[in-house]
């Protein structure tokens, strides 16, 4: 994800990242810590505060889910369906997910010593660019998949109705408590890191990755 720098910024720790007003960060984490997201500028990376920045957030970044959400997610989904998540097993780094129609296909996002993105040859200096590229190029080598933006892979169809994967206990009084199998109305989708919902009359917020949208496109 990339964030626009609303103010200059002077670093006063080793592990903090200074910026420039208007400087286009890449924010490569933005769970560990309330009040600061860690972010890469220049080949330089670090902590920055997140007052001091403005999110461009997509609808195709999903944060850190798993594989198997991922999956659960893209299934039964048309082909070029996608999803950007941040890496199970290397911190930083990124996954992409893509529904082949008939199944889910994972690409490993890689960076060269310059900080530049790859999947296959092209080489891209942001996510962003390298997604773009595969809305008009093949993802796939051995078929063509182009990549769809959520919006457009859904037509007008939105989910308002999800199954709940797991068990979720809130932390905060505004999250919605839910057990595993219950339905709940989703009520706003548009957060990839937070949906809210409605379960046996009460409302609230909850991490996307628990629950299972249900479709019912045409």
């Amino acid at each position: 994800m990339e964030a626009v720098a609303l103010y200059t910024f002077r670093a006063t720790e080793g592990d903090e990242l200074s910026f420039n007003k208007g400087d286009v960060l890449k924010i490569t984490n933005m769970e560990d810590d309330p009040n600061w997201y860690t972010a890469e500028l220049h080949n330089r990376k670090g902590f920055v505060p997140k007052n001091y920045i403005n999110l461009r957030p997509h609808a195709w970044f999903a944060g850190r889910i798993s594989r198997s959400v991922a999956e659960s997610r893209l299934r039964q989904r048309e082909c070029g369906a996608f999803l950007v998540r941040e890496s199970e097993s290397a911190p930083g780094e990124f996954s992409m997910s893509v529904s082949y129609g008939d199944h889910v296909q994972h690409f490993k996002v890689l960076q060269d010593r310059g900080g530049q993105y790859y999947v296959w040859d092209e080489l891209f200096p942001s996510l962003n660019e390298l997604v773009e590229f595969y809305h008009c190029n093949s993802i796939a080598r051995e078929r063509t998949v182009l990549l769809r933006d959520p919006e457009q892979s859904e037509g007008i169809c939105r989910p308002h109705h999800g199954h709940a994967l797991f068990d979720f206990t809130p932390q905060h009084p505004t999250q919605l408590h839910f057990l595993r199998g219950d339905v709940i109305e989703l009520l706003d989708t548009s957060d990839p890191l937070r949906w809210r919902g409605r379960c046996h009359g009460h409302v609230g917020f909850f991490p996307p990755e628990y629950v299972q949208p249900i479709y019912h496109c045409q």
